[in-house]
């Protein structure tokens, strides 16, 4: 490297150092240096003299200079800062012309009219064929952001390079055509299937999104299903309570049939009639009680076209249909599953005439237990009278 391309080089690190926003994570020293390695690639593969060669390096140095001093008109800004270090050095004036077009030819829109111009915009590209693309994508992206010159999404971002790439961006000199534009196509077809994949996982995020908006209908579902299954573990315990009661009175009778009944015939033993007869009665009132509670009810087990139309028939109880035909139930199952809201409505009509049959239980239960209760107290008490009458 010359005297001149070193101070440059310096002046370029030192400018960058004290003046370069925190925020240009992609315009910075990096990027300069990669385009400077750029440019000597192409260079080194191209037949140009040696005053082409250092206006060239000297621009690849100098080109973003402008960013020192903000994001707008940057390549103008360049041109001033670079005009001026390089007339300090006391550089040629038509090199520092020759400097001051090349950087201007950087900029986005310009078409290059020269093989200077060619190079250089080359170089200031190259990064689309570097195996570091992704990530000074990405750095450009955020640097965007950062500036607030424009908050990409990633999905607007992978939908901008790929424009870019396929329909704005072009290499101009033979070398990078043959060597640099395979790879270009190839991150082309990466961001191409990123993208797809991206719209897939959006996708399914929607999808994701349009099951959980629909919570509501699972949460209903749910409701449905915790309140039968508590109203049948609800039935279960009245069954076992009805029953605990059948045996206790069970054994009651079978233990007054075996020791108390016999005794009866003793006209000594005539005390015992009354209260023996009391407790008789409540234990077998007891039984019927408990009887009654656990019963199960006699339906008709027949339904007609007419009620399934009507809604008015709850084809989820077996009581409803198990005398009809199959083909008949089938028929009318159909037409359930076809109509959400019939569904529902059977579901609350099972609901709701469960908790009845529940309410009976348990108010025939709440009586069973009151009567063995006091049964129990009036028969000991009765006992306890006819003992001490006995012996006064």
């Amino acid at each position: 490297m010359n005297t001149l391309l070193e101070k440059t080089d310096n002046f370029v690190a030192d400018l960058y150092k004290k003046k370069l926003s925190e925020n240009c994570i992609y315009h910075n020293y990096t990027h300069t240096k990669r385009v400077f390695k750029s440019t000597k690639e192409i260079i080194d593969n191209s037949t140009i003299s040696e005053e082409e060669k250092e206006v060239l390096l000297l621009t690849a140095l100098l080109h973003d200079t402008g960013y020192s001093e903000g994001f707008e008109n940057h390549e103008e800004k360049s041109v001033r800062i670079a005009s001026d270090f390089l007339a300090n050095q006391k550089a040629d004036k038509r090199l520092i012309d020759q400097v001051a077009a090349l950087i201007m030819a950087t900029k986005m829109n310009h078409t290059p009219t020269n093989p200077l111009e060619n190079i250089i915009k080359d170089a200031d590209s190259s990064h689309l064929a570097k195996d570091y693309f992704k990530e000074t994508s990405e750095f450009l992206r955020q640097e965007f952001r950062l500036t607030h010159v424009k908050n990409y999404s990633k999905s607007q971002w992978l939908k901008a390079n790929i424009n870019f790439l396929q329909n704005l961006h072009e290499f101009h000199t033979p070398y990078a055509i043959k060597n640099w534009e395979p790879k270009k196509q190839k991150h082309l077809s990466q961001i191409i299937k990123e993208q797809k994949a991206l719209k897939k996982e959006n996708k399914a995020k929607k999808l994701k999104k349009l099951v959980k908006q629909e919570s509501p209908e699972k949460g209903i579902q749910t409701a449905f299903r915790v309140t039968l299954r508590n109203h049948l573990k609800l039935s279960d315990i009245a069954d076992t309570k009805a029953n605990i009661l059948l045996s206790v009175n069970a054994i009651i009778i079978s233990l007054a049939l075996s020791s108390l009944i016999p005794k009866l015939d003793n006209p000594s033993n005539t005390y015992l009639i009354i209260p023996t007869g009391i407790f008789l009665f409540f234990s077998v009132t007891s039984m019927i009680l408990s009887v009654l509670a656990t019963r199960p009810n006699v339906t008709t087990g027949e339904f007609t076209q007419k009620e399934v139309k009507e809604k008015k028939v709850n084809l989820l109880f077996f009581g409803n249909f198990h005398k009809m035909p199959f083909n008949n139930y089938k028929t009318a199952m159909h037409e359930l599953m076809e109509n959400k809201d019939y569904i529902y409505d059977t579901m609350i009509k099972d609901l709701y005439f469960l908790g009845k049959v529940l309410h009976k239980k348990y108010k025939i239960l709440r009586i069973t237990y009151t009567v063995f209760m006091i049964g129990i107290i009036i028969s000991v008490v009765s006992f306890v009278i006819a003992f001490n009458t006995l012996e006064n």
